[in-house]
């Protein structure tokens, strides 16, 4: 039997933490609650939680720190939610590292389909690396992708955090190097349909990667491993993965 999924809702308004708590459990999630940043930490530092529902409106910290703060610390998946209607702040959203976006007012049943598919794309591309590369660990080019922790470790030695998204969409360069991939092949597999609204977000999510994997310690004309197609799409040019190299020479 699978165990519960541990779902976590952040929100100030205590209507809507309870509804979603109730909610949830009937999908066999196991949902805990908190109302601010505070409570928040407390309940991440003590639980197993799976994935994180979190409100952009909060009393102290706003829900757009709280997730740059948790990305900075964990690859969590996080869903964000908000009243507000603005694409700039979804955008913004995501670029803090959410994994997807909700605004409110919203219908629970349609949070559960998207905490489904969240939590089904961390988990498929998790397989889908172990399958194709058989390591934890996988090398190119003097860096390190450390699978289960989702972290990113620089030629330097300099530990580099990863978003679901970046962890994602460095996972689809990495299964397929030298190879020209499309931004709509590269929005299915970094974030499926919620990305389909901003045709932008996909690029903004490779200028983040591209930047994440420019070690502190290299020449500053030192070429991105990340090459832009124009008008096609973008291209890894890794000289080798796990040790070989990524194309013939």
């Amino acid at each position: 039997m699978n165990p519960c999924r541990q779902i976590l809702v952040v929100d100030d308004d205590e209507g809507i933490t309870t509804l979603l708590r109730d909610y949830l459990s009937g999908f066999a999630f196991c949902a805990h609650t908190a109302c601010d940043g505070p409570s928040m930490r407390q309940q991440l530092a003590t639980l197993p939680i799976d994935l994180v529902v979190l409100d952009v409106m909060l009393p102290g910290v706003d829900g757009l720190s709280l997730a740059r703060e948790l990305r900075q610390r964990s690859g969590i998946p996080i869903i964000m939610l908000t009243a507000r209607t603005n694409h700039f702040d979804r955008v913004l959203g995501l670029e803090m590292g959410a994994d997807d976006y909700m605004s409110k007012p919203f219908e629970p049943r349609e949070l559960v389909a998207r905490i489904h598919t969240v939590l089904r794309r961390a988990a498929s591309v998790h397989d889908r690396i172990l399958h194709e590369v058989g390591s934890d660990v996988v090398y190119f080019d003097g860096w390190a992708l450390h699978r289960h922790e989702r972290r990113l470790t620089a030629p330097s030695g300099l530990v580099v955090p990863l978003s679901n998204a970046e962890f994602r969409l460095l996972s689809s360069f990495l299964a397929a190097p030298r190879r020209l991939l499309s931004r709509d092949q590269l929005m299915e597999q970094a974030r499926g349909r919620s990305m389909d609204a901003f045709e932008r977000s996909i690029d903004l999510l490779v200028s983040r990667l591209r930047q994440k994997l420019s070690d502190t310690t290299q020449a500053s004309d030192v070429p991105s491993m990340i090459k832009t197609v124009r008008g096609s799409g973008y291209m890894f040019t890794a000289q080798s993965v796990q040790g070989q190299p990524a194309w013939p020479h």
